[in-house]
């Protein structure tokens, strides 16, 4: 028990429930936490409530229902040209950070390495610590000047190789910074994984949450024909058979509170990820898993549809923050922007957002936490924009104070 609180320590209360407790507290806007205020598709629902009504609230198949299963193969053949087996290589898990934490738990023993780019989203540290396994975080670059993009350097992710590091995990498109991943960027990961025999365990719950002005959108010749922006890393050679890919229902398609994901990889990965999921939730979302499989039948036309949206919304706030003198950073992809605050005059944004909603009546997250070293971002604050045009124009409203004062 000891070793257990030891390992855990450093992970108190969330700043999404600290952030979250303002929001409530004040009456501000919540831009913090990424979560949608609309629900999605409603003959999505309606298929959850059919379930519910007619029987489907027991224990569903260990690996998840056939229909789902088979929808989730038929969406990676559609959209990515990737043929997975639905009864051996498609597993549901009750979301995508039950499927992140089966997996490390899986393929790590302790003391092996996890390589991850930084800033990351905040379980992956607490999933490697319950494997007793070690982070090894390799900057992405934030840009120096405004409409640049997050960059990394491949040789620096070679660089952290060691003979300890198993796994390499990516996430594409990614939270918090909006940076999604050009073919040429993957490619590189891609060598570097083949190169050093790492397993990747890949998160792509934003998949179909790509923007048009992405670089990863305009210079890949696939695009045109998908619609979607996003690639993902198992289709490049020699990654199929080594990428444990985990998607969930909750980003594309407005149902967070559903926690329904799954994951793709070969057999025997799936096999070791399922040895460990059988022992954490067992199963999940009986009356649910019918309605996703529903959701991933829906005509191809609502992906770009979704992200068209979305990307509205993100170019709504953006000029709601540019307008309050913040200086607004590239977002490709995601529910999320980030700025540099440094423009008002700020030197610590977990202050600044500490302080936002008593000044201004937003709530935004501090860039910061989501990174290992936090000098790098202490001048970063993220927003998210998954909210209604209503919402994101009163928000900038008032987020127009911090100009004035």
């Amino acid at each position: 028990m000891a070793g257990l609180v030891t390992r855990m320590q450093e992970f108190g209360t969330t700043i999404f429930a600290e952030m979250s407790a303002l929001a409530v507290r004040t009456g501000a806007i919540n831009l913090g936490q990424g979560f949608p205020d609309t629900d999605g598709p409603a003959e999505v629902i309606e298929a959850a409530v059919e379930a519910l009504r007619t029987g489907q609230n027991q224990y569903p198949p260990g690996p998840g229902i056939a229909a789902l299963r088979q929808a989730i193969a038929r969406h990676q053949r559609h959209w990515y040209g990737l043929d997975y087996d639905p009864d051996s290589e498609v597993m549901v898990t009750a979301g995508a950070t039950e499927a992140i934490t089966a997996a490390i738990l899986a393929l790590c023993e302790p003391g092996d390495e996890v390589l991850c780019l930084e800033p990351y989203y905040d379980s992956y540290a607490a999933c490697i610590a319950l494997a007793q396994a070690v982070r090894k975080p390799v900057l992405l670059h934030a840009p120096t000047e405004p409409g640049g993009r997050f960059t990394f350097d491949p040789a620096q992710l070679r660089a952290a190789i060691t003979p300890k590091t198993k796994v390499l995990l990516l996430n594409s498109p990614h939270n918090p910074t909006g940076f999604v991943a050009t073919r040429e960027e993957l490619a590189a990961i891609a060598q570097i994984c083949v190169d050093h025999d790492l397993v990747a365990i890949t998160d792509e719950v934003y998949e179909h949450l790509v923007f048009t002005d992405a670089a990863a959108y305009k210079n890949d010749p696939a695009v045109e024909s998908v619609r979607s922006g996003h690639i993902p890393l198992a289709t490049f050679p020699g990654m199929r058979e080594r990428t444990i890919q985990i998607s969930s229902v909750g980003k594309t398609f407005s149902f967070t509170g559903w926690k329904v994901g799954w994951v793709c990889a070969r057999p025997e990965l799936v096999s070791a990820v399922t040895k460990v999921k059988q022992f954490m939730t067992y199963v999940n979302a009986a009356p649910l898993q019918p309605a996703v499989a529903v959701a991933l039948n829906l005509d191809a036309s609502y992906y770009p549809d979704f992200a068209a949206g979305m990307q509205s919304r993100r170019d709504l706030l953006r000029t709601g923050l540019a307008d309050a003198g913040l200086t607004v950073l590239r977002t490709e992809g995601t529910y999320f922007v980030t700025c540099d605050v440094s423009s008002l005059g700020v030197t610590d944004g977990l202050e600044f957002c500490r302080a936002m909603p008593e000044r201004c009546g937003v709530v935004a997250i501090p860039s910061q936490v989501f990174y290992d070293h936090q000098d790098e971002a202490r001048h970063l604050v993220r927003f998210a924009f998954c909210k209604r045009p209503e919402v994101l124009t009163e928000a900038a409203k008032r987020l127009a104070k911090l100009k004035t004062g």
